[in-house]
């Protein structure tokens, strides 16, 4: 283990070594997030999820900038140029673009200027410049005339290439105008010519400039998507005479002739070479932060989306709501498995709104319907008003469910391998119910990016996206738990030390053998090792098993301990689950042992007063203001409910059943100060919004939270 770099991350993140060192053991072993933040707690020191990874990437960027200090340590050996003083800069550089700088003078170039002035034999010149003492500069010039260099101007000019060259290669002036362009870039966006009608979506930013360091991501990310679709030009810079007043005071040394010449081989290179290089630094710089906001801001919400609070395990009519196509309608029972379909055409033209009426009401008796969900997409509002009108013989809930992704499960592979004999229409419907009985199990099955809660996701480094929301989906998973028999292949891909593979031999074990009735059965799945075993079992439950802790969140390495707690007080372990008493009667701390803590001792506590206990919250109707499905019914001042569809960094976007969603600007969500909309709202929440502007012609409503009862 590196020692430095477990220092270097400690420093950074502000914990402690052996918390660095100790995780990266786990690592080592092959441990997960997940499996790691719950279940070795003594070992980090009880660090969370976040900070967990925080050190595995940080340890990542790390090994990146080894392994690109070896590349460079290997070409200047090959070139015969490492000295040892160059090897000791080399190996103490800490950071990518330190390492790039010690590199730029031996990196391999194609041709440029200097190389040819070279060439020509012009160095010795440029060297006699750059001391900036010869007097007579032109006599010295005349020396290297030649067929190559047929003037005295050609050799000046071969000569300020070269220096060109030198002073955009040293470090110190690259490091200076890093700096200015840190506190004083300007980020400028000017509307590409000819192009203003096609890409009039950019109009905001035809021109437009503010410091760089002032600009938000979402921002950033809009004028690199105008410039990527080709009707912006962005640049980032700061004031060009500054930062050639600060490289002549670096290189220019004296008023002679032959101190003109390196003014003016400053300006060529700060031109010519250097304010390209660090705004193309600045630029990827930028956009990393502003991707990493964005991707933040897709996971907050895809973990908000993830646990929404389920319905349970409950009888489901779905309806995917149509006009001209009519409505899709499936039943499905608790497990989730499809027992009915058909078609109704309740709305225009087909308007069969009493034979529908009798459809739905004879499938709610037949099939013991407990709860509706319906598609929140066309017809949404005129399907859920006709179900509201129909007098159910018995309590039937009505949800309004989100459609986002359902066309794209529906045509996947996934949802063909579910139901080969029927088509995407049947398949959509299916999802919009399973969504509200989990959507955690229900959405795993879907790109995260077609859920529709990010912010510029396809402009942002796509690797880091997914990396991240694959981070998130694991983390969600594992925290909530899942059923090891009636979990499909795709839920338990996602838990810890399964992976696709070992997910499709427990789903093939399950046929095969029937359902599991114990953790310690998972290690007769083929394939199934110690290790993945281990990472895997607590996160995995069984309901009804013999062993009441394998429908619990306690991990089988410490049976043990709850079998002694039990001992200790004359009881079984089921006894202790079911009395309050019995379990206040243990005293954690008498079963410390070497590698057992209290934070483990006192998570097992909890966990066997609520075993298998769904973290996630319990699930609310919502209903629509009635009368109000349009947009061109909304007037300014109106107050209604609504429901918080998408999270961004400027504010938060409701849905107030007008089929077209109002944005809450940051500035409008609450009567205060508010510098992260995640403070204020979460996803799906029930608000209440005033109606503050509606454009009808660029379908666009303004609302607002302020002073709203």
């Amino acid at each position: 283990m590196n020692e430095s770099h477990v220092l270097k991350i400690s420093t950074d993140l502000s914990v402690k070594d052996w918390q660095v060192k100790n995780t990266i053991q786990l690592f080592d072993e092959g441990a997960t997030i997940p499996f790691v933040s719950r279940y070795r707690k003594e070992a980090t020191g009880s660090l969370d999820e976040v900070q967990i990874a925080a050190i595995k990437e940080q340890l990542a960027k790390l090994m990146e900038i080894d392994s690109r200090r070896e590349t460079i340590l290997k070409t200047i050996e090959e070139q015969g140029n490492l000295t040892d003083e160059l090897k000791k800069r080399i190996e103490e550089a800490e950071t990518l673009t330190e390492l790039e700088d010690i590199y730029l003078p031996y990196k391999p170039k194609k041709k440029t200027r200097a190389t040819k002035a070279k060439e020509k034999g012009l160095e010795p010149l440029a060297k006699i410049i750059m001391k900036q003492q010869e007097l007579n500069i032109i006599g010295k010039a005349e020396q290297f005339i030649n067929d190559e260099v047929p003037s005295i101007e050609d050799a000046f000019q071969g000569a300020r290439d070269i220096i060109a060259e030198w002073i955009n290669e040293n470090e110190r002036a690259r490091n200076n105008i890093r700096k200015l362009f840190q506190h004083k870039s300007i980020i400028k966006s000017k509307s590409i010519k000819g192009k203003e009608l096609e890409g009039i979506k950019y109009k905001d930013y035809f021109e437009w400039e503010e410091p760089l360091k002032r600009c938000p991501s979402h921002r950033l990310l809009a004028m690199r998507r105008g410039e990527n679709e080709g009707f912006l030009k962005v640049s980032i810079s700061p004031d060009e005479d500054e930062a050639i007043e600060m490289l002549e005071n670096q290189f220019v040394d004296g008023a002679y002739d032959v101190s003109d010449q390196v003014r003016e081989a400053v300006k060529d290179s700060y031109k010519r070479l250097l304010s390209s290089s660090i705004e193309t630094e600045y630029k990827n710089s930028s956009k990393e932060k502003a991707d990493e906001e964005a991707i933040k801001v897709f996971a907050d919400n895809l973990r908000q989306l993830l646990l929404a609070p389920p319905l349970g395990q409950k009888n489901v009519l779905a309806i995917d709501p149509g006009f001209r196509s009519g409505c899709k309608i499936v039943c499905i029972d608790a497990q989730g498995n499809l027992i009915h379909n058909e078609n109704i055409y309740p709305h225009q033209p087909q308007n069969e709104k009493g034979m529908a009426m009798k459809k739905i009401d004879s499938m709610v008796e037949t099939f013991k319907i407990d709860a509706i969900a319906i598609g929140n997409g066309t017809a949404s509002r005129e399907t859920e008003a006709l179900v509201k009108k129909i007098r159910f013989t018995k309590d039937v809930r009505v949800y309004v469910v989100s459609e986002d992704g359902a066309s794209i499960y529906s045509a996947s592979s996934v949802a063909r391998e579910e139901f080969p004999e029927y088509d995407v229409t049947v398949r959509g419907a299916v999802s919009i119910g399973r969504r509200l009985m989990d959507p955690l199990a229900e959405l795993v099955k879907i790109d995260p990016k077609s859920i529709g809660v990010g912010q510029y996701q396809h402009d942002v480094d796509q690797n880091k996206l997914k990396g991240k929301l694959d981070q998130v989906v694991e983390s969600s998973v594992n925290m909530v738990g899942v059923s090891l028999n009636t979990s499909s292949k795709h839920l338990l891909t996602y838990i810890s030390g399964l992976g696709p593979q070992l997910a499709q031999n427990i789903v093939d074990y399950r046929k095969e053998n029937g359902a599991f009735k114990s953790r310690k059965e998972l290690q007769n799945v083929k394939r199934m090792g110690d290790k993945a075993f281990q990472q895997a079992a607590g996160f995995l439950r069984i309901n009804k098993a013999e062993n009441p802790l394998d429908n619990s969140a306690v991990h089988p390495e410490r049976y043990k301990i709850v079998e002694k707690m039990a001992s200790d007080l004359n009881c079984e372990v089921i006894d202790l689950i079911k009395n309050e008493d019995l379990r206040k009667q243990i005293k954690p701390e008498n079963y410390v042992a070497k590698d057992v803590g209290l934070p483990t001792l006192n998570d097992i506590l909890k966990e066997l007063s609520k075993p298998g206990r769904d973290p996630r919250q319990g699930i609310k109707v919502f209903e629509f203001a009635h009368g109000i499905r349009k947009i061109e019914d909304l007037h300014v001042g109106m107050e209604l409910p609504g429901i918080v569809t998408n999270i961004t960094n400027f504010g938060a976007f409701v849905d107030v059943g007008v089929k077209q969603d109002g944005l809450v600007h940051i500035s409008k969500l609450a009567n205060k100060y508010v510098s992260d909309p995640n403070e204020i709202v979460k996803l799906h929440q029930h608000v209440k919004v005033k109606v503050t502007d509606v454009d009808l012609a660029r379908k666009r409503i303004q609302l607002s939270m302020k002073d709203v009862e």
